[in-house]
């Protein structure tokens, strides 16, 4: 445990932070999932989810929770997934 008071406080940060981009991490993989599971099934809703799952991925980036080339590295696989699909 810290006992200085600069660093509780930035422990306060950190774990305000770690909670704030675990949902928006779990919001994005959970549309991935949902997104590579319609391509598959051949859902005529594929697109749209495709769609949501690339907002969320640009929206993490933005963010600063998932790096750029990650983004980058996602997409392109949901990319390649869909039109080999």
């Amino acid at each position: 445990m810290a006992n200085i008071k600069s660093q509780k406080k930035r422990n306060r940060q950190n774990e305000r932070r770690r909670i704030a981009n675990k949902g928006i991490r779990s919001e994005m993989k959970t549309r991935i999932k949902t997104a590579m599971a319609a391509v598959e099934a051949g859902d005529p809703e594929a697109d749209q989810k495709l769609r949501q799952a690339q907002k969320r991925i640009d929206s993490a980036c933005s963010k600063g929770v998932i790096h750029a080339n990650k983004a980058a590295r996602l997409k392109s696989r949901l990319f390649r997934a869909t039109a080999s699909g």
